[in-house]
């Protein structure tokens, strides 16, 4: 049986809003993404998730979809995005949308239907309920942006459900003319020629709200096996769950090859282990490399004869790769790159998030007026009436929102860091001036560069792409190794994931002589005895 055609490919997430302005009104459309094609093509990538483009109010920039089957008029058109499909065909790229089906916008012609109407024949596409027996909310769930999930609807005298903003109505998935609706919308969007769809929160598809059930419930892989029935298979698109509530131990109840559900899966456990038991990513944790080694080696392992791993260090709802898992001062170069290096070398899909590949950090953003993340706002408004600092707050902002992720895309030293001609809707980090893919590219070992070779590497060696995964060292505070075999190619991987020297003695099933097919500082054409490996220095060694 052959590879799928995404088995050796990378991809690279772009957030429209923030990627490249066309127009000069501050926010960043498909006209934009298709003049930076080249940029994505010559980097080699085999797929774009795109964050939603849908038609949309914008409360939660664009996760909140009011039309499933039109293009938000700030992002472009119809023809815009049949442009970007054919042309990212022409490249050798495929487009993967961003399916948002666990709630829509409050806008969205069902919900304005069913509001104010028990007798709308769209009614029962969202979850309603009647007061609890105080007159108030029929439980005490809690949205995942902070407050209330349960909202009052005057003209019905019910609340309706919205996990996330007021303006995003949770779907009922129990009603099959609701779901039927959806897999007539992603049967029209795959007959237009995408390459597949990234599943937003598709965990909380089977909620039970009556059972206080959320996150992974009853229905959940029911739904997902119709999906599959009724959209996905014979096709041969990717398809990529996010799931928070994923664990090793019922992720192939996702992406088991004999489950007829998903092909990979978006899980978060080497995110949340960093995270705070009672304020989360507010104020995390500090950095362990052996407890982000335990998740890594514990999923590599779960996945290792069936399934597929979905492998990332940030997104759009997370903070910069570099400033979370590496050093963003003195060693930015190198330790973006050896970041690189050890996960594109894992089992699994690699992803890059826009700005990864240049080593683009954090915002820096100091004051709470920054900030545009509902999100954000939504938590600062409530910690700092439960007693949180404003300044403990911030710390944890300026590590964790997600507007870290959602600066403008750095191109050029120029105004805007090259992004907008006009006022850009978010302000650009503070050091697009020294950080830009313009400055980047220019130099012969610079991240860009560095990013294009292990995307490479994947298309060029079977080991990458199937080999076993051996963890190696994996208490050690500083190193982060593995091995990868297959038939009789071995790769010997090592990263020094931190800012000082480190000296270790190589342990035999690590040591290996042969060709290096990757390296972050220096070179090196063997491991073997006691080795001293350079802050953040990183090397691939195949035999």
């Amino acid at each position: 049986m052959s590879d799928p055609w995404w088995a050796d490919k990378v991809g690279y997430q772009i957030y429209p809003r923030s990627f490249q302005d066309s127009n000069g009104d501050g926010i960043g459309d498909l006209p934009g993404i298709l003049a930076r094609l080249d940029h994505l093509s010559d980097l080699g990538v085999g797929f774009i998730w795109l964050s939603p483009v849908y038609r949309s109010p914008m409360a939660d920039n664009g996760y909140d979809i009011s039309d499933y089957r039109d293009i938000a008029p700030e992002f472009g058109t119809l023809d815009d995005m049949d442009r970007l499909i054919a042309e990212g065909r022409d490249r050798g790229m495929r487009i993967v949308m961003d399916l948002v089906v666990n709630h829509t916008s409050d806008r969205h012609a069902w919900f304005e239907a069913a509001r104010g109407n028990r007798a709308a024949p769209t009614r029962d596409f969202y979850v309603w309920r009647d007061p609890g027996p105080d007159g108030g909310p029929p439980s005490d769930l809690r949205s995942m942006f902070g407050g209330p999930a349960w909202h009052w609807d005057e003209g019905s005298g019910q609340y309706y459900l919205a996990l996330f903003t007021p303006q995003q109505p949770d779907l009922d998935w129990t009603n099959p003319a609701m779901r039927a609706e959806l897999w007539d919308m992603m049967n029209w969007w795959k007959a237009r020629g995408i390459g597949g769809f990234r599943m937003d929160v598709i965990d909380l598809i089977g909620k039970d709200v009556d059972a206080g059930i959320v996150a992974d419930g009853p229905t959940l892989h029911d739904h997902l096996q119709e999906m599959h029935r009724e959209v996905l298979a014979g096709s041969d698109l990717l398809t990529v769950g996010e799931a928070w509530s994923a664990t090793t131990a019922n992720a192939l109840s996702y992406v088991g090859r004999d489950r007829g559900e998903l092909q990979t899966l978006f899980q978060f456990a080497h995110i949340t282990a960093h995270w705070h038991e009672t304020h989360g990513k507010w104020k995390p944790r500090e950095f362990s490399l052996p407890v982000l080694k335990g998740v890594l080696n514990d999923w590599q392992q779960a996945l290792s004869e069936d399934g597929w791993n979905a492998l990332f260090w940030s997104n759009h709802d997370l903070p910069r790769a570099v400033s979370s898992f590496g050093d963003e001062g003195t060693w930015r170069v190198r330790s973006a790159k050896l970041l690189g290096l050890v996960l594109h070398l894992m089992k699994g899909t690699p992803y890059i998030y826009q700005g990864e590949e240049i080593g683009m950090t954090n915002a820096g953003f100091t004051t709470i007026g920054q900030y545009r993340d509902v999100e954000t706002l939504n938590f600062y408004a409530e910690q700092m009436d439960q007693g949180m600092s404003e300044a403990d707050f911030l710390a944890g902002a300026a590590r964790n929102s997600r507007d870290n992720a959602r600066t403008p895309m750095q191109w050029t030293a120029g105004p805007n860091a090259g992004f907008t001609t006009g006022t850009p809707w978010l302000p650009p980090a503070r050091n697009f001036a020294e950080i830009n893919a313009q400055a980047d590219r220019s130099q012969p070992d610079g991240v860009f560069d560095f990013y294009r070779h292990l995307v490479a590497l994947r298309r060029e060696h079977p080991v990458i792409v199937h080999g076993r995964y051996e963890p190696c060292l994996a208490d050690h505070d500083e190193v982060l190794s593995y091995t990868r075999t297959l038939e009789g190619s071995r790769l010997s991987v090592i990263g020094n994931v931190s800012s000082r020297e480190v000296t270790l003695e190589v342990p035999p099933e690590l040591a290996i002589r042969g060709r290096c097919l990757a390296m972050t500082a220096g070179e090196r054409e063997a491991l073997d005895g006691t080795v001293t490996l350079a802050p953040w220095e990183g090397v691939a060694i195949l035999a």
